[in-house]
């Protein structure tokens, strides 16, 4: 016992203890459920780790993520369950491969200069390299994931998962390929979801352009525009039909400033009455929102900008400039010939590429699309009839907001790195989302009939980021209700933000110092004592033992509730101030038998009660109790309430 003392003479220190543990954890083999002390027939509990990217570092809502995930796979392993946190990356298509094209350029050398085979194998290498950097990260978190079920989104098995699921979706008539207008990075070469994009406020002009009526030169639309570039590809001008200033314009014609060509006047719902005129250019291969009014009026699709940025020939006088020069030289034309009415500034918010940063072009593209009417009511359905609940609940509008509007998806890229679509002579790759949209049950073996998807599917509970809900998360929904006819998890979590302060991290030190010295306290108090069977109390033994039910009772409570916050709140109040602060205190003056008994007795519940909360300095504990009944603390029995 003496020796077991030895340790505790100096302050806690995570750096002697933290890979030694973690090493320990590893070697038992009970992160695998295959491997835990309990019955095969136990009941199952699965979380699948969102799959942090494969370029990806930890940062702090990896952090806090994992941290969530760990406490409730630990408590479900020590309440019995065969408790099995999946974990795993994303190949990350676009971010993956400009990171590699970025080393290449150092070393003076193109993807299109080694050609696309020797670039992915350059990809892989990339990968074997770097690609486990945030998992062995995660490790050193604490993270009691089954390293044994890793899985990687571009696993042989998982490329499988994907062409399935395609060809599956394509059977049913729900992917098509057609010519729509998409989002597209110029600089990336690959079109991108309307979900793919950040805005940024950008300072920006408004331009006020006259199109005079054909056939009346003294009169004219005035139409308000921030890209006099893409009129150009102009195909008609747009009021509102409740519009009054408009009525008599419309089914009329105006000549389209530069190009010298008609273009008509149509009147619809889409057009917002109070912005700029009231009047807008209608460019259908350059807008989404102008595509959509071009499908109703039945207007061309003029191509001015192409896939590099540059205008087209059909641009004519801007043929060849790139988009930022031909704005230049349109509207020193207009002022020339004085149809430019005014310039106005304005702030509004610019859409780039997610990845790389440039603004986006939408352009129209022959892409492959998947029909979202019927599956993304199927995902809100899962959310409106409570299978699937949000915690907290405010991100339930939201989802279901997106759901109402969301159109078809555009899921082909043109990369070099990711699923290729299947089929013949198609050279384009998959959007990213897709693949991981089958992560909860991909993970565990389909499409093939795997022991693991039987047992472990569904997964009990989601937690991710409130950022991509809509991205991933509805689309987790509606892809386990499309392949396995059952949602994927019963209960979604959105992380809060948390403010992350260095006084919380001291606090933290400060308790993780006091439960070892409580430890100490404990451990040298009943070394030579033997406890009491008969656990005779007094006053204040029988308010601890109490208050000890009272916790461990508000301690389940709250973490089944995901407030983890107050339960460990909770946790911290009656460890330092009811144990420490009162009955430690009155320990020193008390050498009663029962009183050791209370000591250790409350001391193996606050370990196994925080274990999921400080797994290492909790278990480092643990190895020095001379009463602990199992070996690790990480497979303990969960406590229960006293009835004594």
């Amino acid at each position: 016992m003496e020796k077991n003392l030895d340790k505790f003479n100096a302050a806690y220190d995570p750096k002697k203890v933290e890979a030694r543990i973690y090493t320990l954890w590893e070697n038992s083999g009970f992160f695998n459920p295959d491997n835990l002390p309990v019955a095969k027939n136990a009941k199952t509990y699965t979380i699948a780790l969102p799959p942090p990217n494969v370029t990806g570092v930890l940062h702090m809502g990896h952090a806090l993520n994992a941290t969530v995930q760990d406490i409730l796979i630990r408590k479900k392993r020590m309440e019995g369950y065969r408790a099995l946190w999946i974990p795993g990356t994303d190949h990350a298509g676009i971010a993956t491969q400009n990171v590699v094209e970025k080393m290449l350029k150092k070393e003076g050398v193109s993807r299109h200069d080694l050609g696309k085979e020797k670039f992915l194998e350059k990809v892989w290498e990339w990968k074997e390299k770097y690609g486990n950097i945030i998992l062995d990260q995660l490790k050193r978190l604490g993270a009691s994931c089954d390293w044994s079920r890793t899985a990687f989104t571009m696993d042989p098995g998982y490329q499988e998962a994907v062409k399935t699921a395609f060809e599956q979706y394509r059977a049913k008539g729900l992917v098509y390929q057609g010519e729509r207008v998409i989002n597209w990075c110029a600089r990336c070469a690959t079109s991108l979801s309307d979900l793919e994009l950040e805005y940024q406020e950008k300072k920006g002009t408004l331009y006020f352009i006259r199109y005079p009526l054909t056939g009346e030169t003294k009169k004219h639309i005035i139409v308000a525009t921030t890209r006099p570039e893409t009129m150009l590809g102009d195909a008609a001008v747009a009021v509102h039909p409740d519009d009054p200033r408009y009525k008599a314009f419309v089914g009329k014609t105006v000549l389209l400033p530069i190009q010298e060509k008609e273009i008509p006047v149509v009147a619809d719902g889409a057009v917002e009455k109070e912005f700029g005129t009231g009047a807008v250019k209608v460019t259908p291969a350059h807008s989404i929102t102008d595509s959509e009014i071009g499908e109703r009026h039945k207007l061309p699709l003029v191509k001015i900008i192409g896939e590099r940025g540059k205008m087209t020939a059909a641009a004519k006088i801007c043929e060849g400039l790139n988009v930022e020069d031909c704005r230049t030289k349109v509207v020193g034309i207009l002022k020339t010939t004085g149809l430019l009415e005014k310039e106005e500034p304005l702030v509004h918010n610019v859409a780039h590429c997610y990845r790389c940063g440039k603004v986006i072009e939408q352009l129209a593209s022959k892409q492959w699309f998947l029909k979202m009417g019927g599956l993304a009511k199927s995902a809100a359905e899962a959310v409106t009839s409570g299978a699937v609940r949000f915690h907290p609940e405010n991100f339930k509008k939201p989802y279901l907001d997106w759901l109402s509007k969301t159109k078809d998806w555009c899921i082909s890229r043109q990369i070099w790195w990711g699923h290729k679509i299947p089929v013949e002579g198609v050279d384009d790759v998959l959007d990213t989302w897709f693949s991981s949209a089958l992560w909860p049950f991909a993970t565990l073996g389909w499409p093939k009939e795997a022991s693991d998807l039987k047992t472990f599917y569904p997964t009990q509970v989601l937690s991710t980021g409130r950022d991509i809900i809509n991205l991933w998360v509805s689309r987790m929904i509606f892809s386990g209700l499309e392949f396995m006819t059952e949602i994927p998890f019963w209960q979604n979590m959105g992380v809060q933000d948390i403010h992350c302060a260095e006084e919380h991290l001291m606090a933290g030190k400060k308790f993780a110092n006091k439960l070892w010295n409580i430890s100490r306290f404990v451990l040298a108090k009943t070394a030579h004592t033997p406890t009491d069977p008969s656990r005779t109390n007094d006053e204040e033994t029988t308010t601890l033992l109490a208050k000890l039910n009272a916790t461990i009772q508000s301690t389940n409570i709250r973490i089944e509730s995901f407030e983890f916050g107050q339960a460990l709140h909770t946790l911290y109040d009656f460890v330092w101030h009811d144990f420490a602060d009162v009955y430690i205190e009155h320990a020193k003056t008390k050498d009663a038998a029962y009183v050791h008994t209370a000591l250790s007795a409350t001391l193996t519940t606050i370990l196994k009660l925080l274990h999921p909360f400080m797994p290492f300095v909790t278990e480092e504990i643990w190895a020095s109790l001379p009463m602990k009944e199992k070996k690790l603390l990480m497979i303990e029995e969960w406590p229960h309430i006293s009835h004594e």
